[in-house]
């Protein structure tokens, strides 16, 4: 009983090992089993002996257990005794009446000390292995925990080597990519750099041109003034030319009376010749001074006596050919000279803009826009005070005539056009719009100011005459502009602050020529 209950302990001691310790707990059954078989040898052979197995997972261990000879001896069957019991009970009685004899019981009690000796010992032992065991298992649990972090250690180390790599290249792109730019930037930073360094020199030019201009203006100016001058003093030789004519008719026919007497008389024939060649003398040089103020100023006696505010007038009075006349627009005495259209849709326009060969430079300021400039066959802006004087007497029609470098030609034609004063920053007013230059108008919507280089007076934060180089009534800078830079065959395209009128040719089209008329609606 002693030997089965030391087993059962060995058995639950391996079962509460590790699967680790398998080992160890083999090497332990077998030291138990031979010290099992060393105790047993005591009492004889191991056969038929009483065994314990034991599974454990994958293992069997199995246990011999120590019996007594005399038990084997009580396995033998026996004839129960009359009044004894039998079974289990007659075995017990048995082996307590065999027990009975004092040497054998001095034996067993020695083979017991024996085996309660060394299960002491083999206990002492086992808890020695258990120790041993348990330091084993956690030193191997240790390193094998140890591989594991140093194995994963491992391998974040690889990743994060690839991950540097990776960052690595990744940087060097990025340090080329910006080197690349900084280095397209610096290029861009330096033609800017030219760029406004030759618009500096060209705005100096510029400015210098208009000055120029500006002084010729003022001459130009002057000199009509003074035109104005001896118009109006060649009016009064004219009127003294006809008086005098007047004179010499009279006096001619009192020459041929005296005459007449004097042939009848022939009393003072001499001296009324000699008045008479005097008189004759007199007139011819009349004649001949008034022979030179009509070839300096040419103009025609039915001129002289009426005055034209526009072109509409000078076509009802019977004048047919286009060209150059002078017109009063309002009330005062100032003239000005206009070139008339007497060709074009039945004539009669007044031409206010023309855009030919760009022999003037158009991007101007307030006051030129206000007079005018250039010159009335070529080139020139009539003057936005004069189109409005002309606007306020009549209700004016207006027609824009267009040509591309293709050879094309359109119109725009709109029914009411008028500018307002320049108070009003010579706003412009057009309806009723029709022709070939487009499905759409190209003026801005609704009314629009003039805006020129130093009068900003669009409904823009830019400066939109600035940026288009010419004045104009600009909205919101808007499809057109008929005044801006002059661009030549070949660099016309993808300009946009040239000659241009979208809904025709788009807005980065500079066009080749245009003509802006306009003329009475009752022509």
């Amino acid at each position: 009983m002693l030997a089965t209950r030391v087993m059962d302990a060995l058995v639950l001691l391996c079962c509460a090992l590790r699967p680790g310790a398998v080992i160890a707990g083999y090497w332990l059954g077998h030291r138990v089993a031979v010290a099992a078989a060393a105790a047993v040898a005591v009492g004889g052979d191991t056969a038929g002996r009483a065994h314990r197995k034991i599974q454990h997972g994958p293992c069997t261990y199995t246990f011999l257990l120590p019996e007594l000879a005399e038990h084997q001896q009580q396995q033998q069957p026996q004839q129960p005794q009359q009044g004894c019991p039998s079974g289990a009970e007659s075995l017990v009685t048995n082996s307590l009446q065999r027990d009975a004899p004092n040497a054998e019981a001095d034996r067993s009690q020695q083979r017991l000390q024996q085996l309660e000796v060394a299960m002491e010992n083999n206990t002492q032992w086992l808890l020695k292995l258990q120790n041993s065991i348990r330091e084993g298992v956690m030193l191997e649990l240790a390193q094998l925990q140890h591989r594991s972090m140093h194995n994963h250690t491992t391998a974040m180390l690889e990743a994060s080597s690839n991950l540097l790599l990776h960052t690595a290249g990744q940087t060097y792109r990025l340090a080329t990519i910006e080197a690349q730019v900084l280095n397209h930037t610096s290029r861009l930073e330096i033609q800017l750099l030219e760029n406004s360094l030759s618009t500096s020199k060209l705005e100096k030019q510029l400015l210098q041109q208009a000055q120029d201009i500006s002084r010729i203006q003022e001459k130009n100016v002057l000199l009509e003034r003074r035109l104005a001058e001896q118009e109006g003093r060649l009016a009064g030789a004219h009127q003294e030319r006809r008086r005098v004519q007047e004179l010499l008719s009279g006096q001619g026919a009192r020459l041929a009376e005296l005459a007449r007497r004097l042939d009848e008389t022939g009393a003072g024939h001499g001296r009324l010749l000699r008045q008479h060649a005097q008189l004759a003398s007199a007139l011819q040089e009349t004649l001949a001074r008034l022979t030179q103020d009509d070839a300096r100023f040419p103009f025609r006696d039915k001129e002289e006596k009426n005055i034209f505010r526009d072109c509409g007038e000078f076509i009802k009075s019977g004048h047919t050919n286009s060209g150059v006349y002078v017109i009063y627009p309002s009330n005062d005495t100032v003239p000005a000279k206009v070139y008339c259209d007497m060709e074009t849709d039945g004539g009669g326009w007044t031409v206010i803009q023309r855009r030919e060969d760009g022999s003037v430079d158009f991007h101007r300021s307030w006051q030129d826009y206000t007079t005018g400039f250039g010159e009335a066959t070529g080139e020139h802006w009539l003057g936005n005070e004069i189109i409005h004087q002309l606007c306020s007497q009549k209700t004016h029609q207006m027609r824009i005539t267009l040509k591309d470098w293709e050879g094309n030609t359109a119109f725009s034609t709109y029914e009411r056009f008028s500018i307002a004063s320049e108070k009003q920053n010579y706003r412009l007013h057009t309806r009723g719009y029709g022709g070939t230059a487009g499905k759409h108008s190209s003026l801005g919507q609704g009314s629009s100011s003039f805006s020129t280089r130093d009068a900003d007076n669009d409904n823009c934060p830019c400066k939109c005459a600035q940026m288009s180089t010419g004045g104009w009534w600009f909205d919101a800078c808007g499809p057109s502009n008929l005044n801006g830079m002059y661009y030549s065959a070949g660099q016309n395209v993808g300009r946009f602050n040239g000659i241009k009128w979208h809904y025709w040719k788009g807005s980065s089209y500079s066009l080749r020529a245009t003509t802006i008329m306009i003329r009475p609606i009752d022509i």
